[in-house]
């Protein structure tokens, strides 16, 4: 059957419960990859999350997202804990909720600009609608790109990070979590990424989450949180 994007995102609060990530280093050892305390973002907030390289940047976005079970602590949606969902059930919220920007894009090179952006509607059916292929369109042309027929294979790292914002924007999603979204750009290039994506979440009206070192996209946070500060250490 036809696919179209929800019509209006899904408000939500979004607590992260004294929230911890355990790994294993080279020697296979355990040791606490961060810990947070407890943290509330009302519908609508924007966070950024900086730290160097390896201090769990992505693993944050990771555990929100549902990809990763924490170690220690709990992650809520309106008061659901969707980190101790079923596999099935946090794959479908997921769905639902998230619009993902992800560091490396994940793009599939044979598909065009359009069939990028639409990926998401492809998970619920096999054949998209008229006002979702429009939708794929319109935020082609937001996001500068005119010619959504253009294979995915051809494009710049610039194109393929707003093809990457487009698409976590398809579904309007109620969070959206981006990973690294001006990462290997130049100042020029990532600014301008930077207010299309800040735009359009406030637009929608969703949460944003977002991973960075880049400070000058930091600082237009209103709040952030430095994973720096958090403590990495062996696992008891």
């Amino acid at each position: 059957m036809p696919a179209s994007p929800s019509p209006e995102p899904q408000a939500g609060r979004l607590t992260l419960e004294r929230l911890a990530l355990d790994h294993r280093d080279a020697d296979n050892r355990p040791f606490r990859l961060f810990e947070m305390p407890e943290l509330t973002l009302q519908s609508g907030a924007r966070l950024g999350v900086s730290g160097p390289s390896g201090c769990g940047k992505s693993s944050l976005l990771h555990l929100v997202a549902g990809l990763l079970r924490p170690s220690q602590g709990r992650v809520l949606w309106n008061g659901s804990v969707v980190s101790e969902l079923a596999e099935a059930g946090r794959d479908r919220w997921r769905r639902e909720t998230i619009g993902f920007v992800f560091q490396d894009f994940h793009l599939i090179p044979e598909l065009d600009i359009a069939a990028n952006i639409a990926l998401p509607a492809r998970f619920s059916a096999w054949r998209l609608g008229a006002a979702g292929q429009e939708r794929a369109a319109a935020l082609a042309r937001r996001m500068g790109l005119p010619d959504p027929r253009r294979r995915a294979a051809l494009l710049s790292r610039g194109e393929q990070q707003r093809v990457a914002i487009a698409r976590a924007l398809f579904a309007r999603p109620a969070l959206i979590l981006a990973d690294e979204p001006t990462a290997s750009l130049d100042a020029a290039h990532a600014a301008g990424v930077a207010d299309l994506l800040l735009e359009a979440a406030a637009e929608s009206g969703a949460t944003l989450i977002c991973a960075t070192h880049d400070p000058a996209l930091l600082a237009r946070f209103d709040r952030r949180v430095d994973l720096t500060q958090t403590v990495q250490r062996r696992a008891a």
